[in-house]
C-alpha cells in the first residue's frame, strides 16, 4: 500500500511541476519542466536523503563519541533497531539548538535517523529514546521514501514559482496577476500534498514508536517539552527551507495551532492525548529511573559549529 501511495504522491507532484512550467512557458515550458521532473524524480529517489542531510549539517556519531549522551543516543538506537527488525541506521547528529529530530532514507536499508543537540541537551534517556523509537518507527513503516521526496520535489516548485516573476509574464494569459497567482498558489498546491500525507503518517509512529520502545509515556513528556522548547529556537535552516518541515517530529517553523489543513503536523496536544490512552508500557530496567535532564552539555551552535560533535 505504501508503494501505491509514493506513486500517487510522485505522480501529483510531478503534474504540479509540470503544470507551473506550462504555465510559465507555455507548452515548451511543460517539456522543459517534464524532463526536469523526471530527473528530479530520479535523483530524489536515489540521493535526496544525502540532500537533506546535508542541508542540515548532519555528522554521524557512534559508540566511541567522546559524550555519555551520545553514546547513549546511539546505543539505545542500535538496540531499539534490532529489536523492531530492522538494519541499523545510520546514526547522526545535527548541530541546532532546537530540539527536534527526523528520519529519512529510501528504504529500511539506507536509512539514517537524526537528533539535533538541542534535542539532547534537553530530554532525558528515557525521552530521547522514545523520539528515536518515533523516528524508527517511520522507518518502518517505510514513510522516509515518501517525507524525504516530497520536501525535494516540493521545494523545487516553490522554486520555479518563484522564476514566473522573470519569465514570460507579459505574454502569459493574466499578465502580472496570473504570474503572482502561480508564485501563490503552485508552493500552495505542492504543501497540500505533504500535508494530506504527513499527519497521518505522525499517528501511526507515534503509535509504532510506543510500542518499539514500551514507553508511551516516555515519548509524550518529550513530545511536550519539545512542542514547548521548540518555539524559542529558531531553526534557521528549516526556515530557508519550509519544504521540510514536515519531515521533523515536532514542526520546525511554527507547529501552532489545532489540526487543519495548513497543519504540516498534528496538534501535539492531541498526539499526547493518544499515548497516553494507550496505557503505560513496561519500561526497561534501566530506565526505572530517568536521567535529569543535564544543563549545558552541549555548547549551543546557533552559527559556527563548536563542541565534541564538530
Amino acid at each position: 500500500m505504501n508503494h501505491i501511495k509514493t506513486f500517487i504522491l510522485l505522480a501529483a507532484m510531478t503534474a504540479l511541476f509540470v503544470g507551473v512550467g506550462y504555465l510559465i512557458g507555455g507548452a515548451t515550458g511543460m517539456l522543459i519542466a517534464l524532463v526536469f521532473a523526471v530527473a528530479l524524480n530520479f535523483v530524489s529517489y536515489w540521493n535526496a536523503d544525502k540532500i537533506v542531510l546535508k542541508m542540515y549539517r548532519a555528522q554521524p556519531v557512534d559508540e566511541s563519541h567522546p559524550d555519555p549522551v551520545v553514546r547513549n543516543y546511539v546505543a539505545d538506537t542500535k538496540a531499539m533497531a534490532a529489536s523492531a527488525g530492522l538494519p541499523l541506521p545510520n546514526i547522526v547528529i545535527i548541530p541546532n539548538d532546537q530540539p527536534n529530530a527526523f528520519a529519512t532514507g529510501r528504504n529500511p536499508d539506507n536509512a539514517a535517523v537524526a537528533a539535533t543537540t538541542g534535542l539532547l541537551r534537553m530530554l532525558n534517556r528515557a525521552e530521547i529514546r522514545g523520539v528515536m523509537a518515533h523516528e524508527l518507527a517511520h522507518v518502518k513503516n517505510r514513510d522516509t521514501l515518501v517525507m524525504t521526496v516530497t520536501a525535494t520535489i516540493a521545494g523545487a516548485i516553490a522554486a520555479l514559482a518563484n522564476f514566473a516573476l522573470f519569465f514570460g509574464g507579459r505574454d502569459r494569459p493574466g499578465g502580472i496577476i496570473g504570474t503572482l497567482a502561480i508564485m501563490l498558489l503552485a508552493p500552495m498546491a505542492a504543501a497540500l500534498v505533504q500535508m494530506a500525507i504527513s499527519r497521518t503518517r505522525e499517528y501511526g509512529a507515534d503509535r509504532v514508536g510506543a510500542e518499539i520502545a514500551g514507553d508511551p509515556q516516555a515519548l509524550a513528556s518529550a513530545l511536550a517539552k519539545m512542542e514547548r522548547y521548540a518555539r524559542g529556537e529558531l531553526n534557521v535552516a528549516a526556515e530557508r527551507n519550509p519544504a521540510t518541515a514536515h519531515m521533523f517530529i515536532i514542526n520546525p517553523l511554527n507547529g501552532k495551532g489545532a489540526d487543519n489543513l495548513f497543519s504540516t503536523h498534528p496538534a501535539t496536544a492531541n498526539r499526547i492525548k493518544a499515548l497516553n490512552e494507550m496505557g503505560g508500557g513496561s519500561r526497561p530496567a534501566f530506565f526505572a529511573e530517568p536521567e535529569a535532564p543535564r544543563a549545558g552539555a552541549f555548547v549551543p551552535v546557533t552559527g559556527e559549529r563548536r563542541g565534541p560533535w564538530g
